[in-house]
């Protein structure tokens, strides 16, 4: 059986995962990993331009593209799976005011370089239907999305915080058209909310970009599982890209590594597996 692998032209890599200090010192690491495309972090670039202003014109210089955006919500704590349950994305009602105009930035900058996506946390979205906070969250949702479709840029919500069938869900709910996934088959199993595969296959007509990322399922409850090398977790590789390639239109694949401590070679594994593919 042949073994699946990810075209080159459409694999990159997410900014954040290689930690920069500067716009020089991302542009630098980049071409020294090789890959074409790239996800960047979108908050630093606004909110300091001193060290990143310019950063998107220098990557396209360098060669490469920008395929997409990443907008943080503000005061996410990733600590436990109880913190970020609840303050991430746009839940908190103290935060909600500046994530929204982190949006509104995002938004401009994106429309103004031309990168067609930016992705996000929502946050968690209530399993529960007639909870009061799956309203809320849908609401804010609905307003960034018209934020970012006034500005010609598609926006992509993160998978892991629920299963696919409650994101499926909420996202009929939602009904708006700009709205799509961003599939990080990783954040499944961080957050023991299903098969990777299974679900990418029911989030597949509303899938916009994949991470490429790996972990382990914890063994206890309520904690979080384990980041690891690609290729080292409990993604099954050979039944989930063939699951990634069959989707249309075709989406990215951005490897991102959020662990550990050799990230450019973890991340140089990666692609490795991706094109040449030995992952199991």
């Amino acid at each position: 059986m042949a073994v699946p692998t990810v075209p080159i032209e459409r694999l990159g890599v997410c900014s954040w995962s290689l930690r920069p200090e500067s716009g020089e010192g991302l542009v630098e690491t980049l071409q020294g990993i090789g890959l074409p495309l790239v996800q960047l972090a979108l908050d630093p670039v606004a909110e300091r331009p001193e060290v990143f202003g310019g950063v998107i014109t220098r990557i396209r210089e360098a060669g490469m593209e920008v395929a997409s955006g990443m907008l943080e919500a503000v005061g996410e704590d990733y600590s436990t799976l109880e913190s970020i349950a609840r303050t991430g994305g746009v839940r908190l009602d103290e935060h909600w005011p500046a994530t929204r105009e982190r949006a509104r930035v995002a938004a401009a900058m994106a429309g103004e370089f031309g990168i067609p996506l930016v992705t996000m946390h929502a946050g968690f979205i209530p399993h529960d239907a007639t909870d009061p906070g799956r309203e809320i969250v849908l609401d804010r949702l609905f307003e960034i999305a018209n934020v970012f479709q006034a500005d010609g840029v598609k926006l992509g919500l993160e998978t892991g915080q629920e299963s696919a069938a409650t994101l499926v869900e909420a996202l009929d709910e939602l009904d708006h058209p700009n709205v799509g996934v961003n599939f990080d088959p990783a954040n499944m199993i961080l957050y023991g909310m299903g098969d990777p595969v299974e679900a990418i296959r029911t989030l597949a007509p509303r899938v916009v970009q994949v991470h490429a990322k790996d972990a382990t399922p914890t063994a206890t409850p309520g904690t979080w599982g384990a980041e690891v090398p690609l290729g080292t977790g409990a993604v099954d590789w050979n039944t989930f890209l063939p699951e990634v390639l069959a989707i249309v239109p075709a989406v990215n694949v951005i490897i991102e590594r959020e662990a550990g401590d050799d990230r450019a070679g973890d991340i140089a594994i990666a692609r490795r597996r991706l094109t040449n593919h030995g992952a199991h």
